[in-house]
């Protein structure tokens, strides 16, 4: 779309430079496709006619022509700069997005690799049990109060930096993002929820981080934390608002401690 764009403007440049206003003093113009100052005349080829003429050069403006020229000049050639740096960025960013691995799943930036992050296996906990969350069977639920956990209090998954970035490439366009676990008792809470009586609709609390996003392609996205990330247990979330389908990629932060 952008080199279309590039060569339409070069089309316009082309179109502009083959006519041009030569303005006359009396405030109205001549439109040319170029002009010459000789001793005492312009002489111009005029647009309109298709032929050479001359006028005396105390009826021209020359001041006012050359001024709208140079500004209609600067403008294209502005333009034209944004355009190209546009396409560059597009084309950046088509490269960026053949770097990301076809199958569905979280990505963290190493370095110049991605290394693909295992997706984790979340729990149900209620007061009387503890059930696996599969996405495509959702667990049963009576009303009341659960909490999603993973096992373990610390990811095997360990980024060194305070500002990780990940690649997202999602199966379906749904609700994501990166959220901070609290360990706690030998697991990390992913999230609390509070099941409605009736409906069975789900009200899911996780612990959100700010993030900025890009889109690189359809359904993947580069993501990383507005601000560091303080050392500590995290995971990009993949989730339906009042469904329960939490899925989870985890990693521990851990900033590299320089001697």
């Amino acid at each position: 779309m952008l080199r279309r764009a590039l060569i339409l403007m070069v089309c316009v440049v082309a179109s502009w430079a083959a006519s041009l206003r030569l303005y006359l003093k009396d405030g109205t113009y001549h439109v040319v496709r170029e002009y010459e100052v000789l001793e005492d005349r312009v002489r111009y080829y005029s647009v309109e006619r298709g032929d050479w003429e001359e006028i005396p050069l105390d009826l021209v403006d020359l001041e006012k022509t050359k001024s709208e020229v140079r500004e209609r000049r600067e403008s294209i050639e502005k333009e034209a700069k944004v355009l190209s740096e546009e396409e560059k960025v597009e084309r950046e960013q088509r490269e960026e997005a053949a770097r990301v691995p076809q199958d569905v799943g979280v990505f963290w930036v190493t370095g110049t690799q991605l290394q693909a992050l295992k997706q984790a296996e979340p729990k149900v906990v209620t007061s009387k049990r503890r059930s696996i969350l599969k996405i495509l069977s959702p667990v049963p639920m009576v009303a009341g109060k659960a909490t999603v956990e993973l096992d373990g209090e610390q990811s095997a998954n360990v980024v060194t930096t305070v500002r990780p970035e990940f690649y997202f490439r999602l199966a379906v366009e749904e609700r994501f993002g990166i959220i901070k676990l609290t360990p706690k008792n030998g697991a990390r809470l992913v999230e609390k929820w509070s099941v409605a009586p009736v409906t069975n609709d789900i009200f899911a609390e996780q612990q959100h981080v700010d993030i900025l996003r890009q889109q690189v392609d359809d359904g993947v996205y580069k993501i990383w934390p507005k601000q560091p990330l303080e050392p500590g247990e995290y995971g990009v979330v993949e989730y339906t608002e009042g469904k329960g389908n939490t899925q989870i990629w985890d990693f521990s932060c851990r900033p590299a401690v320089n001697p």
